[in-house]
């Protein structure tokens, strides 16, 4: 999930170019010629194959073959800086991307740049257990946020399962535990967690759905991590529970950024709101935030859709076990893949035109983690399915700061929502 200075979309509240007087809704490429169309897949389930790169690379039938996810990661290796930072287009890097990058590069078997990631996140890590953004020559932001640091937690898990190496799991504890430790020291008495701290220390006034979602599964791997390593955390299984109480029940809770369509899917693909009421969640905002047969917007309000909320997307159908339509996701957004291997980061689908105009790392490993969650291909393909919540943990609020009655054992009505 990309969060930026707004904390909620890709481009925070930057919004695509105006809508022209003309609408269009076909594909086209930057000077209108049309890009080849994706193979139609020849069967609604996903295959693995092996592959010759790695012990195991996803394959997605009529959609991605393995060679192609591996030049996906390829693509990915291709702008990493020589200390293992992975970084956005402009060059700045937040901890989030980069580690979502690193799980991408571990699917595709490359593990070597894998490892490199995480060791710069190691040592850039600051006493405090939060990452600054690495910024351009001459650009600074001392800012530090919440969901980028809880994010490393999501990666080492991720590469223990891939890899089972423990050595390098007992190697990242002190930076995952140092990190979960700034993330909690934002959480507000209700249970949502505050975006981000001000270049001074001090905290912003206000949670983001879309993060304290995303900070739920976080939290989740950070302690499937302590116990595999007997380093039991009990104040962060009350956390976790807490925060997907309010990110499930507590819209009010939230900064209202509801154009992005991350607030809509996060709380799913987050692990909070699942089954039955997932669900129903995602059909009451289908209409909102999807264009048939091209993926999903970025914000509601703009004709723009993005490949990695696509990809993410296809994920959360995913785990509330609608393969179907997340392979129908993952085949639409293949229109914008590069034949390197890349995948441009968004389509203006009324201009008809690449917006941005640029090749993101982060759309790329959003797009090979989702081919290997709806595959199967590695140990960390199910992460996401697994951090969803049991509803029994969450029902109840643990206190009554958030106005819930800690004695009423009903869930609570309805998750956050657009």
């Amino acid at each position: 999930m990309r969060q930026p200075d707004s904390g909620t979309g890709h481009w925070g509240d930057n919004p695509p170019p105006p809508r022209p007087g003309a609408s269009s809704a076909s594909w086209a490429g930057p000077r209108g010629d049309d890009p080849p169309s994706p193979p139609r897949r020849r069967a609604s389930s996903a295959s693995c194959q092996r592959s010759r790169a790695a012990d195991w690379v996803p394959e997605v039938a009529g959609v991605l073959t393995a060679g192609q996810v591996v030049s996906t990661g390829h693509a990915i290796a291709a702008v990493q800086q020589p200390g293992g930072a992975i970084g956005w287009p402009d060059g700045h890097v937040d901890a989030w991307n980069h580690v979502e990058c690193a799980m991408a590069l571990s699917v595709c078997g490359l593990r070597d740049a894998s490892r490199r990631a995480y060791e710069w996140l190691r040592v850039s890590q600051r006493p405090d257990g939060s990452w600054f953004k690495q910024m351009p020559e001459h650009d600074t932001d001392l800012t530090t946020e919440s969901n980028h640091a809880a994010y490393c937690a999501v990666g080492v898990w991720h590469e223990l399962l891939v890899s089972r190496d423990e050595g390098f799991a007992r190697r990242m504890w002190p930076t995952v535990k140092a990190a979960v430790g700034f993330v909690l020291g934002l959480q507000t008495p209700r249970g949502e967690i505050i975006w981000r701290r001000a270049a001074d220390g001090r905290p912003e006034s206000y949670a983001l759905l879309a993060g304290s979602a995303s900070m739920y599964s976080s939290l989740r791997c950070a302690i499937s991590l302590a116990e595999y390593l007997a380093e039991p955390q009990p104040d962060w299984e009350l956390a976790a529970d807490q925060l997907g109480h309010v990110v499930a029940g507590h819209p009010e809770a939230f900064a209202d950024k509801s154009r992005f369509s991350m607030d809509w899917y996060y709380p799913v693909l987050g692990g909070p709101v699942r089954g039955d009421e997932a669900r129903s969640h995602l059909d009451r905002g289908w209409a909102t935030y999807v264009v048939s047969g091209l993926g999903v917007r970025c914000v509601h309000d703009e004709p723009w859709v993005t490949a990695a909320e696509t990809a993410e997307l296809a994920i959360a159908l995913d785990t509330i076990g609608d393969a179907s339509g997340a392979l129908d996701l993952l085949e639409a957004i293949q229109r914008l893949r590069d034949p390197s291997g890349a995948y441009w980061t968004g389509w203006q689908y009324e201009t008809r035109r690449h917006y941005p105009d640029e090749q993101s790392s982060y759309t790329a490993a959003a797009i090979v983690l989702a081919a290997d969650a709806l595959c199967g291909a590695t140990g960390g393909s199910s992460i996401f399915r697994d951090v969803g919540a049991d509803p029994a943990s969450i029902a109840r609020a643990s206190d009554a700061a958030c106005g819930c009655d800690p004695r009423d054992p009903r869930p609570s009505p309805t998750p956050a929502t657009t």
